[in-house]
């Protein structure tokens, strides 16, 4: 009976043991496991719709500079912003000189929204071929680091003519242009006077300029951009627009005027 009891004894810790190890090796095996990679991206963006596109996770935040401080402080692994904001606030000299990108995901171009069918992005168009023919935009460009090779060169001038009741006789009359923005160097940001410049945020300026009336500043949730348009909130969306095909299906959208993609920044290789 003694004999019995060890046997059993034996058998009973022997499991034990057993389970121990698997229970081990299946923690070891979840450690091990690799995760997928993390990629912050502007809510409402054409970096978003690239990202959800190629069925990555994403960490969608409020501006592309949330995106960048998502992956500097190591909350995001990646983000996907546009290249012309990389290269003014990534690398050596920037806010970010540990940071770099890795990967060019698109081509594309900028372009200005408008109300569906206002008068105001064929007004536009022909400030955007003025200053392009005098060189006011690339001098505008260079002053904020953007090399003239991205520039879009311009379309022909039109004989323009407001439209009665239209968007051009509607924001002379009430002598202000209202432009919603975020904060996107190079193109839209707050200087240390917490007013606003920037590339197009300069253009917009000589668009009100000519319109004869005050230009105003409204930060807009990228997200509701239309919304903010047919609401008459804002008068026109100018911030680094993506020309894509839901933009231009909601928007009465300018010429482009500007080249740009969609890149992958990371942490630095140490």
């Amino acid at each position: 009976m003694n004999n019995m009891k060890k046997v059993l004894c034996l058998i009973l810790a022997l499991i034990m043991t057993v389970s121990l190890v698997a229970c081990g090796s299946k923690d070891s095996d979840d450690n091990d496991e690799v995760k997928d990679p993390v990629y912050a991206v502007e809510a409402g963006s054409a970096g978003e719709e690239v990202a959800l596109a190629k069925g990555w996770k994403v960490n969608s935040v409020d501006d592309q500079a949330k995106a960048l401080m998502e992956v500097d402080a190591g909350t995001s692994d990646a983000a996907v912003i546009d290249l012309l904001m990389a290269g003014a606030m990534i690398g050596e000299g920037t806010s970010y000189p540990d940071l770099t990108y890795t990967e060019r995901l698109t081509e594309e171009e900028y372009g200005i929204g408008c109300r569906k069918g206002s008068d105001l992005a064929e007004f536009i168009n022909n400030v955007l071929n003025a200053t392009y023919t005098d060189g006011t935009m690339q001098k505008l460009a260079k002053s904020y680091g953007i090399t003239e090779d991205v520039l879009v060169e311009q379309l022909a001038a039109t004989d323009f003519e407001a439209k009665e009741g239209g968007d051009v006789e509607y924001i002379q009359k009430k002598g202000k242009l209202v432009v919603g923005i975020t904060d996107f160097a190079p193109m839209d940001y707050p200087d240390a006077n917490n007013e606003w410049i920037g590339f197009d945020a300069d253009m917009a300026r000589i668009v009100a300029k000519e319109l004869g009336v005050e230009i105003e500043f409204v930060v807009i949730d990228w997200n509701n951009k239309v919304f903010e348009l047919d609401g008459k909130g804002i008068d026109v969306v100018w911030n680094g627009m993506t020309l894509t095909d839901a933009v231009k299906e909601a928007m009465e959208c300018s010429n482009p005027y500007c080249k740009n993609a969609q890149v992958v920044v990371t942490k630095a290789a140490e």
